[in-house]
């Protein structure tokens, strides 16, 4: 960017800290439609600046939005071969402080998408920046006693979301992670998570609930951020969080309320999160609603998921007190 790398390097300070900073102090651009699925979420925070490889950009390559310079990098990333050349974009979108850089695009390349080099933040930076998660990238698992399920994260839907689970990967002990209610499907969908016609929508509610938060994690309510159909393996926040739920079904009656969706567990992991629906509940009240809650919650343990086996430490066991999800 013409500068020297300040900010994360020369301070010491904690590049999931600064990018936090960002997040709550910046706006976010985005060219999604609450409730929509009509257009690809390409969304990235404002007043911050990524570094990285640049792999293409600069005087060369301009655009009139964020999402043009973002649906670029995508264009790098559709080979399907899990590699993208492309992971992570840098647009000046302010005409007036950007003066002749205005619409410059860096398309760059990290070494680690899911803990991006990050050079700056605040109000005195011009470019929005944000990630691309390629095919094996930003996958998270949720280890339980019931077994594990892997949930892929939408960086370029929920870039607040994402840089609170990263947090949450880094933390030594997840003492609040767990899922602790769940509702079937009942008689209401059917074996392909449609609702099933005439059927009534609820009660049961087809979703498994639960919390993510961590000690010494301080959780900061997030705001809204993409919000398409709920679709059965869809993750999504509760609210701001830190209550989230995964869908069971197929929710298209969900279209007027603004869920955060920022992860969908994988297809062939389904039959995990299918079991946990299935264990003995008992009835609670909450708001004058009765719910099953889980006889025994259950805990969560985060842990990233690595593009290679070979990247993996199948030997260390991630239940134990002192292992968390790093």
């Amino acid at each position: 960017m013409g500068r020297s790398q300040t900010g994360f390097w020369c301070t010491g300070l904690s590049l999931l800290g600064l990018l936090l900073a960002a997040l709550v102090s910046s706006s976010l651009v985005s060219s999604v439609t609450l409730g929509s699925e009509a257009e690809r979420c390409c969304r990235g925070v404002e007043n911050l600046e990524i570094w990285g490889k640049a792999v293409k950009g600069g005087n060369d390559l301009k655009f009139n939005s964020s999402k043009d310079c973002c649906e670029a990098c995508k264009a790098m990333c559709d080979g399907g071969d899990g590699d993208c050349r492309c992971d992570s974009w840098v647009f000046c979108g302010d005409r007036e402080r950007c003066k002749e850089r205005f619409g410059e695009c860096l398309l760059k390349k990290q070494k680690d998408v899911l803990f991006p080099a990050l050079q700056v933040s605040g109000d005195e930076v011009i470019w929005t920046s944000g990630l691309i998660f390629g095919e094996g990238e930003g996958i998270v698992s949720m280890e339980t006693e019931y077994g594990s399920f892997r949930i892929k994260l939408f960086a370029d839907c929920a870039p607040r979301s994402i840089a609170y689970i990263v947090e949450l990967l880094g933390s030594s002990y997840c003492t609040g992670c767990k899922l602790h209610r769940t509702e079937g499907r009942g008689n209401s969908w059917d074996s392909e998570w449609s609702n099933v016609p005439n059927s009534p929508l609820a009660p049961p509610f087809a979703f498994i609930q639960g919390t993510l938060e961590a000690a010494g994690v301080t959780f900061n309510n997030i705001p809204p951020e993409a919000c398409p159909l709920i679709r059965a393996g869809s993750v999504a926040w509760i609210g701001s969080g830190p209550e989230f739920f995964i869908s069971l079904a197929n929710h298209d009656e969900w279209t007027t309320r603004a869920y955060t969706v920022f992860g969908s567990v994988l297809p062939e992991d389904m039959d995990i999160v299918e079991k946990i629906a299935r264990l003995p509940t008992k009835p609670d009240l909450w708001n004058n609603v009765i719910i099953s809650a889980l006889e025994k919650p259950a805990r969560i343990w985060l842990r990233r998921i690595s593009k290679t086996r070979q990247d993996l430490d199948l030997n260390v066991d991630w239940r134990s007190d002192t292992s968390g999800g790093s």
